[in-house]
C-alpha cells in the first residue's frame, strides 16, 4: 500500500500548454501576456488598485516592508505562530517584530491585545490569515485608523477565502499571497502583492522593477526609464505566470474540490470531538474559508508526537506547523513580545495538520481509519 502524503501539488492539465505558449511568445522574462492576465485576474477577483506578481510571498512581504518605510527600531505587530517570512521581511529593514498571543478558536492573531503592544515606535500590524480563515479585520483596521499605522495583510495561505464578503488581502493597505506548491492555486514558487492604497501604487511597481521607472516607461508615461528609487527585482519569469494562469483557470474547481475533502474531514470528526478526544477548526460565521489545511488539536505535545508516529507506521503523512517565533533562537534576540504567549505556546505542541489536497478524495477514508486507530 503507498504511503500517502501529506501534500501533493494538483496539475490542472494546461499548464504545460501555456508554457510552451510563452516559449512560442518568445518572452520569458517577467511582465509578459501571462502575467498580465494572472495580474488582471487578481485586481478583479479582489478588488486591489494594483496586483503584482512576484516571485514569492516572502518577495511581496519584503516590497510591503519597503512601502511602509521602516526605519531601524520601528515596530511591527504580529502572531509568533506564523512562518519566519512574516518577521524576516521587515528585521531584514532594522524594524523590531513585536510578538501578540494568537486565539484559541482561530490561531489568528488577537485582536483584542493588539492596542496594548502598541508603542510611539509602533509603524505596522500584521495580521496573519491562518489557515485561509480570516483575523477580525474590521477591530484591526479601527486600531490602525486610530493610531495612523499601516496594515499589511499575510494572506499567504488566504487565496479565495472571504471576511464578510471581502477577499482576504484586499482589506488592509497593503497584501501579500503565496502561490508555493504547498498552496491550494500554484505555481510551484511564487506570490503577489495586493496593493489597496492607491498612493502605494506607482511606488510598488517602481520598487519591484529595481527601482526603476520601467513599468512607466513601457505604458509610454515616460520617454526613458531610469534608478528613481531603492528596490529589487521581485518579478517571477513569463513561465511561472504561465503556469499558474493554468491554475487561476480553475481557481473555483479546485476551491470546491478542497471544500469537500474539508467538509467530509470535519463531519467525520463530529464524534470524535462530542468524545473529547480531538478538537476540529473553529470557523467565525463571517468568514468564508478556502480549505487550505484541515487539522486538529490534540491534548498535549506528548500525544501529537505518539499519533504522528502511529499514523505513519500505517502509511498516512501528518505533520504539526510552526514553531512560535518569539521562541526561535533568533526570535530570542532581535524581538518582543507582548503578554504571556500562552495559547501560542500551548496550541503549537497539540496542533496536527492531515492531508489534503486534491486527488485525495479516494484515500481520505484510510487516512480517517489511521487517525482513529492512533487515537
Amino acid at each position: 500500500m503507498n504511503p500517502i502524503p501529506f501534500n501533493k501539488p494538483f496539475m490542472t492539465g494546461r499548464e504545460l500548454w501555456h508554457i510552451a505558449q510563452a516559449h512560442n511568445n518568445g518572452h520569458l522574462s517577467g511582465d509578459g501576456q501571462f502575467t498580465k492576465q494572472c495580474h488582471a485576474w487578481l485586481e478583479q477577483r479582489t478588488g486591489a488598485r494594483r496586483a503584482l506578481l512576484t516571485h514569492s510571498c516572502t518577495a511581496a512581504l519584503e516590497m510591503a516592508a519597503l512601502l511602509a518605510e521602516l526605519q531601524p527600531g520601528d515596530e511591527v505587530i504580529m502572531p509568533s505562530y506564523t512562518f519566519v517570512s512574516t518577521a524576516n521581511a521587515f528585521v531584514m529593514r532594522g524594524a523590531v517584530p513585536v510578538f501578540v498571543d494568537i486565539r484559541p478558536d482561530t490561531l489568528n492573531i488577537d485582536e483584542s491585545q493588539i492596542e496594548a503592544a502598541i508603542t510611539p515606535r509602533t509603524r505596522v500590524i500584521v495580521p496573519v490569515h491562518y489557515a485561509g480563515v480570516a483575523c477580525e479585520m474590521d477591530t484591526i483596521m479601527d486600531i490602525a485608523r486610530r493610531h495612523d499605522l499601516i496594515v499589511i495583510e499575510d494572506a499567504a495561505q488566504g487565496i479565495m477565502s472571504t471576511y464578510k464578503g471581502r477577499p482576504l488581502g484586499s482589506i488592509g493597505h497593503l497584501g501579500a499571497y503565496s502561490f508555493h506548491e504547498t498552496k491550494n492555486i500554484i505555481a510551484g514558487e511564487g506570490g503577489a502583492l495586493l496593493v489597496n492604497d492607491p498612493e502605494l501604487a506607482e511606488r510598488a511597481e517602481i520598487i519591484r522593477e529595481k527601482g526603476t521607472n520601467r513599468s512607466q516607461f513601457f505604458r509610454g508615461q515616460v520617454d526613458k526609464y531610469t534608478w528613481v528609487d531603492i528596490g529589487s527585482s521581485y518579478l517571477p519569469g513569463e513561465v511561472i505566470a504561465a503556469f499558474l494562469w493554468a491554475q487561476m483557470e480553475d481557481a473555483e474547481s479546485i476551491t470546491a474540490r478542497r471544500l469537500a475533502l474539508w467538509d467530509h474531514y470535519h463531519a467525520a470528526l463530529a464524534p470524535l470531538e462530542q468524545q473529547g478526544r480531538l478538537r476540529r477548526p473553529l470557523l467565525p460565521a463571517d468568514c468564508q474559508h478556502n480549505a487550505h489545511m484541515y487539522y486538529i488539536l490534540l491534548d498535549s505535545l506528548a500525544q501529537r508526537t505518539q499519533v504522528m508516529a502511529d499514523m505513519k507506521r500505517q502509511g498516512v503523512n501528518c505533520v504539526f506547523h510552526y514553531v512560535p517565533l518569539h521562541s526561535a533562537p533568533y526570535g530570542v534576540q532581535h524581538s518582543r513580545h507582548h503578554g504571556d504567549m500562552a495559547h501560542t505556546n500551548q496550541l503549537s505542541e497539540r496542533l496536527l495538520r492531515l492531508p489534503l489536497w486534491v486527488g485525495l478524495e479516494n484515500e481520505q477514508e484510510r487516512v480517517l481509519r489511521a487517525l482513529r486507530e492512533a487515537l
